[in-house]
Protein backbone atom coordinates (compact mmCIF):
# COMPACT_ATOMS: atom_id res chain seq x y z
CA UNK A 1 0.00 0.00 0.00
CA UNK A 2 1.03 3.75 -0.62
CA UNK A 3 -0.28 7.02 0.19
CA UNK A 4 0.03 9.58 -2.07
CA UNK A 5 -1.63 13.28 -2.18
CA UNK A 6 -4.20 12.14 0.46
CA UNK A 7 -5.28 8.57 -1.83
CA UNK A 8 -4.40 5.51 -0.65
CA UNK A 9 -3.25 2.61 -3.31
CA UNK A 10 -3.62 -0.50 -2.69
CA UNK A 11 -1.22 -2.57 -5.20
CA UNK A 12 -1.69 -6.53 -4.04
CA UNK A 13 -4.09 -7.98 -5.63
CA UNK A 14 -5.13 -10.39 -2.45
CA UNK A 15 -5.83 -7.86 -0.15
CA UNK A 16 -9.07 -6.92 1.53
CA UNK A 17 -10.01 -3.30 2.36
CA UNK A 18 -11.74 -3.24 5.74
CA UNK A 19 -12.74 -0.63 8.97
CA UNK A 20 -11.75 -0.60 12.15
CA UNK A 21 -12.81 2.67 14.01
CA UNK A 22 -11.26 5.63 12.59
CA UNK A 23 -8.60 3.65 10.84
CA UNK A 24 -8.47 1.27 7.00
CA UNK A 25 -7.45 -1.71 7.70
CA UNK A 26 -5.39 -3.55 4.79
CA UNK A 27 -5.90 -7.72 5.12
CA UNK A 28 -3.99 -10.08 3.00
CA UNK A 29 -4.91 -14.31 3.92
CA UNK A 30 -6.92 -12.26 7.05
CA UNK A 31 -3.61 -10.27 8.56
CA UNK A 32 -3.35 -7.08 8.69
CA UNK A 33 -0.50 -5.84 6.51
CA UNK A 34 -1.40 -1.96 6.81
CA UNK A 35 -3.24 0.40 8.52
CA UNK A 36 -4.18 3.98 8.02
CA UNK A 37 -5.88 6.85 9.16
CA UNK A 38 -9.03 7.11 7.45
CA UNK A 39 -9.87 11.01 8.21
CA UNK A 40 -7.41 12.71 6.16
CA UNK A 41 -8.14 10.37 2.68
CA UNK A 42 -9.49 12.35 -0.35
CA UNK A 43 -9.55 8.57 -2.21
CA UNK A 44 -8.80 4.92 -2.26
CA UNK A 45 -7.44 3.09 -5.03
CA UNK A 46 -7.67 -0.90 -4.88
CA UNK A 47 -5.95 -3.27 -7.52
CA UNK A 48 -7.22 -6.37 -6.24
CA UNK A 49 -10.03 -8.58 -6.82
CA UNK A 50 -11.55 -9.32 -3.27
CA UNK A 51 -12.88 -6.05 -2.39
CA UNK A 52 -13.63 -3.85 0.94
CA UNK A 53 -16.24 -4.07 3.80
CA UNK A 54 -19.77 -2.66 3.27
CA UNK A 55 -18.97 -0.44 6.80
CA UNK A 56 -15.30 0.51 4.70
CA UNK A 57 -17.71 1.44 1.55
CA UNK A 58 -20.27 2.97 3.97
CA UNK A 59 -18.02 5.62 5.56
CA UNK A 60 -16.32 6.48 2.03
CA UNK A 61 -19.57 7.43 1.12
CA UNK A 62 -20.50 9.40 3.99
CA UNK A 63 -17.30 11.18 3.81
CA UNK A 64 -17.46 11.90 0.43
CA UNK A 65 -13.93 9.57 -0.14
CA UNK A 66 -13.74 8.09 -3.73
CA UNK A 67 -13.88 4.55 -3.92
CA UNK A 68 -12.08 3.24 -7.12
CA UNK A 69 -11.78 -0.41 -8.40
CA UNK A 70 -9.23 -1.69 -10.81
CA UNK A 71 -7.63 -5.39 -11.82
CA UNK A 72 -4.51 -6.40 -10.93
CA UNK A 73 -3.07 -5.16 -14.53
CA UNK A 74 -4.39 -1.50 -14.17
CA UNK A 75 -7.65 -1.65 -16.08
CA UNK A 76 -10.50 0.04 -14.40
CA UNK A 77 -13.62 -1.27 -13.32
CA UNK A 78 -15.73 1.00 -11.71
CA UNK A 79 -15.38 3.95 -9.15
CA UNK A 80 -18.30 4.51 -6.32
CA UNK A 81 -18.72 8.10 -4.63
CA UNK A 82 -21.46 10.16 -2.34
CA UNK A 83 -23.67 12.45 -3.49
CA UNK A 84 -22.04 15.46 -2.96
CA UNK A 85 -18.00 13.87 -3.90
CA UNK A 86 -16.81 17.15 -6.42
CA UNK A 87 -15.99 15.12 -9.73
CA UNK A 88 -18.48 17.07 -11.44
CA UNK A 89 -16.95 20.34 -10.52
CA UNK A 90 -13.53 19.03 -11.39
CA UNK A 91 -14.89 17.67 -14.94
CA UNK A 92 -16.44 21.34 -15.64
CA UNK A 93 -13.19 22.80 -14.95
CA UNK A 94 -11.52 20.13 -17.48
CA UNK A 95 -14.31 21.01 -20.26
CA UNK A 96 -13.57 24.95 -19.35
CA UNK A 97 -9.72 24.54 -20.01
CA UNK A 98 -10.69 22.48 -22.90
CA UNK A 99 -12.50 25.41 -24.58
CA UNK A 100 -9.96 28.13 -23.52
CA UNK A 101 -7.69 27.89 -26.36
CA UNK A 102 -4.73 29.32 -23.65
CA UNK A 103 -5.03 27.04 -20.65
CA UNK A 104 -5.36 23.71 -23.13
CA UNK A 105 -2.27 25.12 -24.88
CA UNK A 106 -0.35 25.32 -22.19
CA UNK A 107 -0.94 22.19 -20.70
CA UNK A 108 0.16 20.67 -24.16
CA UNK A 109 3.53 22.33 -24.36
CA UNK A 110 3.85 21.08 -20.22
CA UNK A 111 3.28 17.38 -21.78
CA UNK A 112 5.19 17.84 -25.09
CA UNK A 113 8.12 19.70 -23.09
CA UNK A 114 8.42 16.78 -21.01
CA UNK A 115 7.77 14.62 -23.73
CA UNK A 116 10.92 15.86 -25.70
CA UNK A 117 13.06 16.64 -22.30
CA UNK A 118 12.50 12.94 -21.44
CA UNK A 119 13.54 11.77 -25.03
CA UNK A 120 17.06 13.57 -24.72
CA UNK A 121 17.78 11.78 -21.55
CA UNK A 122 17.09 8.42 -22.76
CA UNK A 123 19.72 9.37 -25.18
CA UNK A 124 22.30 11.18 -22.76
CA UNK A 125 21.70 7.78 -20.78
CA UNK A 126 22.83 5.26 -23.19
CA UNK A 127 26.04 7.25 -24.19
CA UNK A 128 26.97 6.76 -20.08
CA UNK A 129 26.12 3.32 -19.92
CA UNK A 130 27.01 2.37 -23.11
CA UNK A 131 29.66 4.02 -24.51
CA UNK A 132 31.31 1.46 -26.06
CA UNK A 133 28.89 0.51 -27.95
CA UNK A 134 26.81 3.28 -29.45
CA UNK A 135 27.57 6.27 -31.18
CA UNK A 136 28.62 8.73 -28.62
CA UNK A 137 29.30 11.71 -31.31
CA UNK A 138 25.85 10.89 -33.19
CA UNK A 139 23.57 10.33 -29.77
CA UNK A 140 25.47 13.98 -28.60
CA UNK A 141 24.29 15.74 -31.79
CA UNK A 142 20.68 14.37 -31.47
CA UNK A 143 20.67 15.29 -27.78
CA UNK A 144 21.60 18.63 -28.17
CA UNK A 145 19.01 19.45 -30.94
CA UNK A 146 16.06 18.08 -28.58
CA UNK A 147 17.59 20.18 -26.25
CA UNK A 148 16.68 23.08 -28.94
CA UNK A 149 13.22 21.33 -29.15
CA UNK A 150 12.78 21.62 -25.79
CA UNK A 151 13.26 24.98 -25.77
CA UNK A 152 11.08 25.96 -28.86
CA UNK A 153 8.27 23.88 -27.63
CA UNK A 154 8.02 26.24 -24.58
CA UNK A 155 7.59 28.79 -26.97
CA UNK A 156 5.00 27.62 -29.55
CA UNK A 157 1.98 30.18 -30.37
CA UNK A 158 -0.38 27.52 -31.25
CA UNK A 159 -0.98 23.68 -30.91
CA UNK A 160 -0.54 23.14 -34.40
CA UNK A 161 3.15 24.68 -34.41
CA UNK A 162 3.61 22.45 -31.39
CA UNK A 163 2.37 19.80 -32.98
CA UNK A 164 5.07 20.13 -35.98
CA UNK A 165 7.73 20.82 -33.30
CA UNK A 166 6.44 17.59 -31.41
CA UNK A 167 7.25 15.34 -34.81
CA UNK A 168 10.55 17.16 -36.27
CA UNK A 169 11.69 16.04 -32.42
CA UNK A 170 9.81 12.45 -32.53
CA UNK A 171 12.06 12.39 -36.13
CA UNK A 172 15.24 13.05 -34.54
CA UNK A 173 14.80 11.08 -31.13
CA UNK A 174 13.83 8.22 -33.35
CA UNK A 175 16.53 8.33 -35.94
CA UNK A 176 18.59 6.91 -32.98
CA UNK A 177 16.67 4.51 -30.96
CA UNK A 178 18.26 1.61 -33.73
CA UNK A 179 21.50 2.77 -32.29
CA UNK A 180 20.00 1.76 -28.81
CA UNK A 181 19.41 -2.02 -29.86
CA UNK A 182 22.76 -3.70 -28.47
CA UNK A 183 21.61 -7.45 -28.79
CA UNK A 184 20.03 -9.28 -31.62
CA UNK A 185 20.57 -6.36 -33.93
CA UNK A 186 20.51 -8.58 -37.29
CA UNK A 187 16.80 -9.06 -36.76
CA UNK A 188 15.56 -6.55 -34.32
CA UNK A 189 16.22 -3.33 -36.88
CA UNK A 190 14.05 -0.07 -35.98
CA UNK A 191 14.09 2.74 -38.92
CA UNK A 192 11.20 4.48 -37.87
CA UNK A 193 7.42 4.12 -36.06
CA UNK A 194 5.02 2.28 -38.55
CA UNK A 195 1.64 1.12 -37.28
CA UNK A 196 -1.23 -0.10 -38.24
CA UNK A 197 -0.33 -2.25 -38.58
CA UNK A 198 3.18 -2.62 -36.98
CA UNK A 199 5.63 -4.28 -39.93
CA UNK A 200 8.49 -5.62 -38.26
CA UNK A 201 9.65 -6.44 -34.47
CA UNK A 202 10.48 -3.64 -32.76
CA UNK A 203 6.97 -1.53 -34.15
CA UNK A 204 5.28 -4.56 -33.33
CA UNK A 205 6.34 -4.54 -29.40
CA UNK A 206 6.21 -0.34 -29.12
CA UNK A 207 2.38 -0.87 -30.30
CA UNK A 208 1.24 -3.45 -27.50
CA UNK A 209 3.59 -1.54 -25.15
CA UNK A 210 2.22 1.77 -25.48
CA UNK A 211 -1.55 0.50 -25.67
CA UNK A 212 -0.69 -1.14 -22.12
CA UNK A 213 0.73 2.52 -20.93
CA UNK A 214 -2.76 4.14 -22.85
CA UNK A 215 -4.76 1.55 -20.91
CA UNK A 216 -3.24 2.25 -17.59
CA UNK A 217 -3.49 6.04 -18.04
CA UNK A 218 -6.79 6.19 -19.15
CA UNK A 219 -7.44 4.37 -15.82
CA UNK A 220 -5.31 6.53 -13.76
CA UNK A 221 -7.89 9.35 -15.23
CA UNK A 222 -10.61 8.13 -14.59
CA UNK A 223 -9.79 7.14 -10.66
CA UNK A 224 -9.11 10.80 -10.33
CA UNK A 225 -12.62 11.92 -11.49
CA UNK A 226 -11.31 13.08 -14.97
CA UNK A 227 -12.66 12.48 -18.21
CA UNK A 228 -10.27 10.80 -20.29
CA UNK A 229 -11.88 11.22 -23.46
CA UNK A 230 -11.55 14.71 -23.16
CA UNK A 231 -7.72 16.31 -23.83
CA UNK A 232 -5.73 18.81 -24.86
CA UNK A 233 -3.69 18.48 -27.59
CA UNK A 234 -5.32 15.27 -29.18
CA UNK A 235 -8.34 15.99 -31.39
CA UNK A 236 -11.57 14.59 -29.64
CA UNK A 237 -12.94 11.63 -31.74
CA UNK A 238 -15.97 9.13 -31.03
CA UNK A 239 -13.85 6.25 -28.74
CA UNK A 240 -10.52 8.03 -28.44
CA UNK A 241 -8.99 8.88 -25.18
CA UNK A 242 -7.67 11.88 -26.40
CA UNK A 243 -6.52 12.72 -22.83
CA UNK A 244 -5.12 9.49 -21.92
CA UNK A 245 -2.66 10.00 -25.34
CA UNK A 246 -2.15 13.29 -24.25
CA UNK A 247 -0.82 12.30 -20.86
CA UNK A 248 1.26 9.72 -22.21
CA UNK A 249 3.58 11.14 -24.44
CA UNK A 250 6.05 12.55 -21.23
CA UNK A 251 6.08 8.94 -19.89
CA UNK A 252 6.69 7.64 -23.48
CA UNK A 253 10.71 7.72 -24.06
CA UNK A 254 11.19 6.94 -20.57
CA UNK A 255 8.61 4.08 -19.65
CA UNK A 256 7.75 2.29 -23.07
CA UNK A 257 10.72 2.36 -25.16
CA UNK A 258 13.10 1.91 -22.18
CA UNK A 259 11.45 -1.49 -21.23
CA UNK A 260 11.19 -2.49 -24.88
CA UNK A 261 14.46 -1.96 -25.54
CA UNK A 262 15.08 -3.91 -22.05
CA UNK A 263 13.68 -7.13 -23.38
CA UNK A 264 15.71 -7.42 -26.95
CA UNK A 265 18.69 -6.72 -25.39
CA UNK A 266 18.17 -8.73 -22.44
CA UNK A 267 17.14 -11.82 -24.86
CA UNK A 268 13.78 -11.85 -23.32
CA UNK A 269 12.15 -11.77 -26.81
CA UNK A 270 13.59 -13.27 -29.77
CA UNK A 271 12.00 -13.37 -33.74
CA UNK A 272 10.87 -16.89 -32.93
CA UNK A 273 7.87 -14.97 -30.57
CA UNK A 274 6.36 -13.41 -33.93
CA UNK A 275 4.47 -14.51 -36.72
CA UNK A 276 4.37 -12.36 -40.10
CA UNK A 277 1.36 -12.20 -41.88
CA UNK A 278 0.63 -11.99 -45.85
CA UNK A 279 0.17 -8.14 -46.15
CA UNK A 280 3.03 -7.55 -43.94
CA UNK A 281 2.02 -7.70 -40.68
CA UNK A 282 4.22 -8.76 -37.68
CA UNK A 283 2.12 -9.95 -34.73
CA UNK A 284 3.20 -11.42 -31.63
CA UNK A 285 2.35 -14.62 -30.62
CA UNK A 286 0.23 -15.68 -27.23
CA UNK A 287 3.40 -16.77 -25.08
CA UNK A 288 5.80 -13.60 -25.95
CA UNK A 289 2.42 -11.53 -25.04
CA UNK A 290 1.97 -13.27 -21.75
CA UNK A 291 5.66 -13.04 -21.29
CA UNK A 292 5.60 -8.73 -21.94
CA UNK A 293 2.66 -8.90 -19.33
CA UNK A 294 4.83 -10.14 -16.81
CA UNK A 295 7.47 -8.78 -17.20
CA UNK A 296 5.60 -4.89 -17.65
CA UNK A 297 3.91 -6.15 -14.24
CA UNK A 298 7.46 -6.47 -12.41
CA UNK A 299 8.73 -3.20 -14.47
CA UNK A 300 5.88 -1.09 -12.57
CA UNK A 301 6.95 -2.56 -9.43
CA UNK A 302 10.30 -0.61 -9.55
CA UNK A 303 10.83 2.16 -7.83
CA UNK A 304 11.96 5.57 -8.45
CA UNK A 305 12.05 9.27 -6.69
CA UNK A 306 9.20 10.99 -8.35
CA UNK A 307 11.13 14.81 -9.38
CA UNK A 308 8.10 16.70 -8.53
CA UNK A 309 6.82 14.87 -5.37
CA UNK A 310 10.04 14.16 -3.90
CA UNK A 311 8.91 10.82 -2.92
CA UNK A 312 9.81 7.05 -3.50
CA UNK A 313 7.13 5.65 -6.01
CA UNK A 314 6.86 2.41 -8.14
CA UNK A 315 6.93 3.30 -11.70
CA UNK A 316 3.11 1.91 -12.28
CA UNK A 317 2.34 4.69 -9.53
CA UNK A 318 3.43 7.15 -12.19
CA UNK A 319 0.64 7.53 -14.44
CA UNK A 320 -1.31 7.95 -11.10
CA UNK A 321 0.36 10.79 -9.69
CA UNK A 322 0.44 12.72 -12.92
CA UNK A 323 -3.23 12.41 -13.20
CA UNK A 324 -3.49 14.02 -9.44
CA UNK A 325 -1.20 16.73 -10.42
CA UNK A 326 -3.13 17.50 -13.15
CA UNK A 327 -6.75 17.60 -11.30
CA UNK A 328 -4.86 19.82 -8.92
CA UNK A 329 -4.17 21.94 -11.33
CA UNK A 330 -7.48 22.38 -13.23
CA UNK A 331 -8.81 22.86 -9.68
CA UNK A 332 -6.89 25.37 -9.06
CA UNK A 333 -4.19 24.02 -6.34
CA UNK A 334 -1.50 24.45 -8.46
CA UNK A 335 0.06 27.42 -10.28
CA UNK A 336 0.81 24.75 -13.93
CA UNK A 337 0.74 21.39 -14.79
CA UNK A 338 4.01 19.61 -13.62
CA UNK A 339 4.99 17.17 -16.10
CA UNK A 340 7.20 14.47 -15.20
CA UNK A 341 10.62 14.73 -15.94
CA UNK A 342 12.93 12.05 -15.58
CA UNK A 343 16.78 12.38 -15.44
Amino acid sequence: MKKLLNTLYVTSENSYLALDGENVVVLEHDHEIGRLPFHNLEGIVSFGYRGTSPALMGACMERNVSLCYLTPHGKFLARVSGQTRGNVILRRQQFACFSDEERSLEIAIHSIMGKIYNARWVLERATRDHGMQVDVEALKAASLKLKKAVESAGQSRSKDELRGLEGEAAKIYFSMLNELILQQKQNFVFNGRNRRPPVDYVNALLSFVYTLLTNMTAAALETVGLDPYVGYLHTERPGRVSLALDMIEELRPVLADRFVLSLINRKMITKKDFTKKENGAVLMKDDARKMVLVEWQNKKKETLTHPFLKEKVEWGMIPYVQAMLLARYLRGDLDGYPPFLWK
